[in-house]
């Protein structure tokens, strides 16, 4: 992989989750700088406050309090500033016709949250890899599900 650090920002309101998803980045051969939000107005307001910054990949909750993932995703794709942030759904849900959904509003990956903490390891790599080797553009339909 790439040794040129990910600037990775996960937004999810569970802090088992966000601290499982450190410990897991942490212990793969990725370089990162690595942050997280609670809710989805707290993830705006740092997209906002990113002059210039962005991250390189934000995996995303979809239920999150004050703003939902949905609706950070269409505000991100809206907005010209932000649209070609990669945006990897994070989820413990999985409904087929939500996929779809999330697909068509461009987002780049979904991931149901795994069990296992092996498993997790595994998605997160394939998720930064895959992200990375596609240039950080949306896959076919297909490959969108990991």
């Amino acid at each position: 992989m790439n040794t040129t650090p990910f600037n990775i920002l996960l937004a999810d309101d569970d802090p088992d989750d966000c601290s499982l998803f450190k410990e897991a980045l942490d212990d793969l051969a990725v370089n990162a700088d690595f942050t997280t939000v609670n809710d989805g107005v707290q993830l705006m307001d740092f997209l906002a406050s990113s002059a210039g910054e962005l991250p390189a990949i934000l995996f995303l909750d979809l239920n999150m309090p004050r703003k939902n993932g949905f609706e950070c995703l269409s505000d991100i794709k809206s907005d010209d500033k932000l649209k070609n942030l990669p945006v990897i759904i994070f989820s413990t849900s999985f409904d087929v016709e939500v996929v779809h959904l999330l697909y068509q509003k461009g987002a780049n990956y979904y991931i149901q949250k795994p069990g296992g903490y092996a498993k997790l390891k595994e998605v997160i790599y394939n998720a930064l890899t895959l992200t990375a080797k596609n240039s950080f553009k949306q896959p076919d339909r297909l490959q969108f599900v990991l």
